[in-house]
């Protein structure tokens, strides 16, 4: 048994132990992690321009600075999660937070393009340190069923609150501080962590661990790495033999992986944990979701400033309701897994969410705001639901013992759902985009060609052009944008519509309620 489930207090009746004030306080510190990355995920982008300026890095530079961090988060996450079942899962966060507070310190300071590529990918290495440790540490913190769903409600509404946060607070900190501040800001959240964890979170860590597999480490970051550049390649220059092979590798690789897997007495992860029902299906939720939800900041962003013409802290707080109905949303559903089966509660928040993209797919070229603001609001109170009885229908079909390696596969469908979606649908985007942008009468071939690139490209070229051409060319962009929006959503409504029937015929009798 370990520590954490040990020290939790007991019930008088020697039932399922109940969490104290400890255990809800050890759920604060753990909550951090979450809320930083996530946070980091999305005040990056507003940091582009200003350190571009400074560093003057390549385009295939600026595209690492941007991409290496998860391409490494995703390929050490499997494991990470792992390697904390066998060393304790309190340990691995404490080293993966001094870490990742030392490589914030030398990103903030970085002096070229190469130097802030290197901590970005220190940032990445310790990112997937956190992520497991956290959710593993959770479920076997919080023991009893619905004090669980509780914690996980509140752990998962924090990737929603960074993601509202970090477009205002980015937008703030780089109109009156050096862009280096967005990492400047993890410091003293690190900070927090290395000292509450000790006093709050007890050790967890898988009893029996067995013998650690290096070829299993080896073949998991083969398999994962290639078919994450793979994807990544496709997103930034459509496919090609280089990436189409990458992502092949990859699979053959997995393959044995899952092989070995199967074959060892002491597996790095228990793939068999895929024939349980309720894990499976989680899992595949959970990466079909993020495929979409992330493809669709990726392009409401660029619909709001370019095709709206709003300013990007106001894109930000026009975003602002659907992230925080999607905190809500997380306890939410907690109160109706109580009177509802979790196929039910799961198929709910998936049909509010494809209602919302359906919304997307009939977006106006003028006064779109609104519909904009309606329709994420929809996606993001359906994702909120939904995540919540994912992650805990994961964590509950694991062992204690493994959950780690249950996190982490979780985490790892999220990178990788991540991936995927902008790979994907940002391709279909812009191809529908490029297919949609017809000849502009008066406008030069070469600015055409620029224009087709993207739409940012096609504002430059605007701009470079005689005043009556200009604005006919943003025209045509911004209607071809919109098609490609149109396009783009109505495929991601399909997929999300696709896993709310799966969850709610799959999961049909699965998870009886929270009592």
């Amino acid at each position: 048994m370990s520590s954490a489930v040990a020290r939790t207090q007991a019930t008088p009746h020697g039932g399922t132990p109940k969490a104290g004030p400890r255990e809800w306080g050890a759920l604060a510190v753990l909550a951090l992690p979450v809320l930083l990355i996530s946070v980091d995920m999305t005040v990056l982008g507003f940091a582009v321009p200003a350190l571009s300026e400074e560093l003057a890095p390549t385009g295939t530079q600026l595209l690492w600075i941007v991409d290496i961090y998860s391409f490494v988060l995703a390929g050490l996450l499997v494991t990470m999660g792992t390697l904390g079942d066998r060393i304790g899962r309190r340990r691995l966060l404490l080293v993966g937070s001094a870490g990742f507070g030392a490589a914030s310190l030398v990103a903030a300071y970085a002096s070229s393009a190469e130097v802030l590529i290197a901590a970005r990918a220190l940032l990445g290495l310790a990112g997937a340190t956190l992520m497991p440790s956290t959710l593993s540490l959770l479920r076997n913190i919080f023991l009893d069923p619905r004090q669980r769903l509780l914690a996980i409600a509140a752990w998962a509404s924090m990737f929603s609150a960074g993601s509202a946060l970090g477009p205002i607070l980015g937008g703030w900190l780089l109109e009156h501080y050096h862009w280096g501040s967005v990492f400047l800001i993890n410091l003293p959240v690190m900070a927090l962590i290395l000292v509450l964890t000790p006093i709050l979170v007890r050790e967890s860590r898988d009893p029996s661990p067995g013998r650690y597999d290096l070829p299993s480490v080896v073949l998991s970051m083969a398999a994962i790495l290639p078919v994450v550049y793979g994807v990544k390649k496709i997103a930034d220059g459509g496919p090609s033999v280089a990436s189409v092979a990458a992502i092949l590798a990859g699979l053959v690789l997995g393959h044995l992986f899952v092989r070995r897997q199967l074959r060892l007495d002491d597996p790095m992860i228990d793939v068999r944990l895929f024939r349980i029902r309720a894990f499976s299906v989680g899992v595949a939720t959970n990466l079909m979701v993020v495929f979409a939800l992330v493809s669709s900041l990726f392009f409401l962003t660029q619909y709001l400033q370019l095709v709206q013409g709003i300013s990007p802290l106001r894109a930000g707080v026009l975003l602002l309701p659907g992230l925080s109905l999607a905190v809500a949303a997380h306890f939410v559903a907690v109160a109706l897994a109580r009177r509802l089966r979790m196929g039910t509660v799961i198929a709910i928040g998936l049909a509010l969410t494809a209602a919302g993209f359906a919304l997307l797919a009939r977006l106006p070229l003028d006064n779109g705001t609104l519909p904009v603001v309606v329709a994420f609001a929809l996606i993001g109170a359906g994702v909120g639901v939904s995540d919540t009885l994912t992650n805990d229908a994961i964590m509950t079909a694991a062992p204690p013992a493994r959950a780690g390696a249950a996190s982490a596969i979780s985490e790892t469908a999220y990178e990788l759902g991540a991936a995927l979606g902008i790979a994907v649908l940002g391709s279909v985007l812009t191809a529908t985009y490029r297919l949609n942008l017809d000849p502009v009468p008066g406008v030069p071939a070469p600015a055409m060609a620029e224009a087709r690139e993207t739409l940012g490209g096609a504002v430059t070229a605007a701009r470079g052009l005689a005043p009556e051409n200009g604005p006919a060319l943003m025209e045509a962009a911004r209607t071809a944008f919109t098609d490609g929006i149109h396009v783009t959503s109505l495929i991601g409504a399909l997929i999300v519509a696709y896993a709310a029937v799966q969850a709610g015929v799959l999961l049909r009798r699965s998870g009886s309620r929270t009592r």
